[in-house]
């Protein structure tokens, strides 16, 4: 396709919650059309694309159709039907990221036996399959030992944290070790937990994101923070390593490398993301080019943007409130933009429950100090209850 026409091909994107919904933004601002398939009718993507198709992500069905009516196929998370996306790409539908890099992220044993052949540095770890095997592993690790399922994990979901014998069988049974593969880690002391966006576009140009500083609750991200506050020798060896990553993995669009630091100063990679990521939310209104407009830029082929830091900035997530669950009710929006600096992002899904993602805020600041400071005044504004 001439370079003229590439605003002209017509993104289909599997999966419509907020990090869809924020994909479609961007694609609307240069007025690239966007379809969304997602199983529920009034997901956040749904309202703001041109069309959608209402069906489950692994009706292969619904998912030939909607690549019959766009140019490209990206998605919005991981846990698709890698096989119906081989199918596609055999009948010549291009599909982004591909879905052999695809199948080796979604089982995190396999993403690490492939980072580990690539001396990508990462923390001791083993497959296991009965509580024998995770005590051979406690015998060479020892305590505490984090027991992971290899599938389908999420904000701390599918981790299990063993500190002594009595947690043992209680971790098997929770993660249902019996039908479910898994795998031990040896526990990493780490003093700070960051991240590396990368976009890479068709032709293997790759641009990479300032490293994020995070800090999670309860295994959910609560806030993530830019520049973060490490040695430029760590920031250089973390922006390395994640670009490499990318790399290893071929894919294109954007991709989050999430990395421990320890106290000395060893970066040892935990997990990587093969699209926008919820620590890359900064990005909007921190950097020049918002890790949502790269990725459209890479899957259309476009030029990648620059992905310089405007201002420090800081990145909170906004869950529902506990005790309450349903029809969201957002209170204090006037309070929180009445900070100076500070940016409200609310998903729009038709139900709120303890814990889910509602929404974030941002805060750009001349210092990481005060972006700090208003961002935990805007926090304490922002509640999500249901009416």
């Amino acid at each position: 396709m001439m370079k003229e026409k590439l605003l002209s091909k017509k993104v289909g994107i599997i999966g419509g919650g907020q990090l869809g919904k924020m994909m479609v933004n961007e694609a609307s601002k240069m007025g690239i059309y966007t379809m969304v398939l997602d199983p529920c009718e009034d997901c956040p993507a749904g309202y703001l694309a041109n069309d959608k198709i209402i069906a489950s992500f692994d009706d292969k069905t619904a998912l030939k159709e909607l690549a019959k009516q766009v140019d490209v196929l990206t998605c919005e998370f991981e846990h698709i039907s890698t096989e119906a996306l081989k199918e596609l790409e055999s009948d010549g539908f291009v599909v982004y990221p591909k879905a052999s890099s695809l199948e080796i992220i979604q089982n995190k044993y396999h993403q690490k036996m492939v980072l580990q052949k690539h001396n990508i540095p990462l923390g001791d770890f083993v497959l296991v399959n009965d509580i024998k095997s995770i005590e051979a592993a406690i015998d060479e690790f020892g305590y505490p030992v984090m027991l992971k399922s290899a599938l389908g994990g999420y904000d701390g979901k599918g981790n299990s944290l063993i500190r002594s014998q009595e947690d043992i069988e209680k971790a098997f049974e929770e993660l249902k070790g019996d039908t479910n593969p898994l795998y031990a880690e040896k526990y990493i002391p780490f003093i700070k937990e960051i991240s590396v966006l990368c976009c890479r576009g068709i032709d293997g140009e790759t641009v990479v994101y300032p490293v994020a500083e995070n800090i999670h609750k309860d295994s959910i991200l609560f806030e993530s923070s830019v520049p973060a506050a490490i040695d430029q020798e760590c920031e250089e060896k973390a922006m390395t390593i994640a670009k490499n990553v990318c790399e290893i993995f071929e894919t294109v669009g954007m991709f989050c490398v999430e990395m421990f630091l320890t106290e000395q100063g060893e970066v040892l990679v935990n997990e990587v993301a093969p699209r926008p990521h919820n620590s890359g939310h900064y990005t909007i209104e921190g950097c020049i080019t918002s890790q949502f407009e790269n990725h459209m830029r890479a899957i259309l082929g476009l030029s990648l943007g620059k992905t310089d830091l405007l201002r420090p900035t800081v990145m909170r997530n906004i869950l529902g409130a506990e005790g309450y669950e349903g029809k969201p009710l957002v209170l204090g929006a006037y309070e929180v933009l009445s900070i100076e600096g500070v940016s409200l992002h609310i998903y729009g899904k038709k139900e709120t429950k303890a814990q889910r993602k509602m929404g974030h805020l941002t805060v750009v600041a001349q210092t990481l100090d005060e972006a700090k400071e208003r961002a935990e005044k805007a926090s304490a504004c922002v509640r999500i209850i249901s009416e």
